[in-house]
């Protein structure tokens, strides 16, 4: 059993390492190209800060806010949380938003008519284009994305692993988010069960924001 009592440093530390689960929000942004890059960059947003961009990126960022919190007080989501936090503690998070993004590349066809491997190819030559439009921060992202092929990585347990090794790395507690992998797959038919409960839910939730958004 690991210590489940957190700094509120170190709490800071797991809210910046949830936020990866970039597929679900590209995916989630629709057709709409600045829509998709605000929805992208939204960690790097805080506040009134998204008054500085376009209508349609405005509409990215504040969609982003909106699926963070659709997701946080799900009770599905919770539950899943729920099944790996005798282990992981809060921590937990972090780990179900990677695992939910490995859910949607598994059952990537029930939500896209689009090959996963093509979605992901436009939207790097997509992001490319547009870096001018995007933070400092995203900016500096985009290049080891691109290079680390962070979206198609959450797809096979192999890139999982790797990215929990680098997340290890980064915070100063003894939780085992490198072991990861092995809870996933223990429990990886209630989890997928989880993400197909709630994912279709997120998607309807999704549109009607970003219609009342666009309104």
């Amino acid at each position: 059993m690991f210590v489940m009592f957190l700094s509120i440093p170190t709490l800071r530390i797991a809210r910046t390492l949830t936020k990866m689960n970039y597929l679900a929000h590209i995916l989630l942004s629709g057709s709409n190209v600045d829509v998709q890059l605000g929805n992208f960059m939204g960690d790097a947003v805080k506040g009134k800060k998204y008054l500085n961009y376009t209508r349609d990126l405005q509409n990215g960022l504040l969609l982003h806010r909106q699926i963070d919190s659709f997701t946080d007080f799900h009770k599905t989501v919770r539950q899943s949380k729920k099944r790996l936090a005798p282990i992981y503690g809060h921590y937990s998070g972090i780990l179900i938003d990677i695992f939910y993004d490995y859910f949607l590349s598994v059952n990537w066809d029930s939500f896209s008519d689009q090959p996963l491997d093509e979605f992901i190819s436009n939207f790097y030559t997509m992001v490319t284009y547009n870096m001018d439009k995007l933070p400092k921060k995203t900016q500096a992202i985009v290049p080891i994305m691109l290079k680390q092929n962070w979206l198609y990585k959450y797809s096979y347990y192999e890139g999982l692993e790797r990215v929990l090794i680098g997340m290890k790395k980064k915070i100063k507690h003894d939780i085992p988010l490198d072991l990861g992998i092995h809870d996933l797959k223990k429990h990886e038919k209630e989890l997928n069960a989880d993400f197909m409960l709630f994912f279709p839910q997120l998607v309807q939730y999704s549109k009607e924001t970003l219609e009342k958004l666009e309104q």
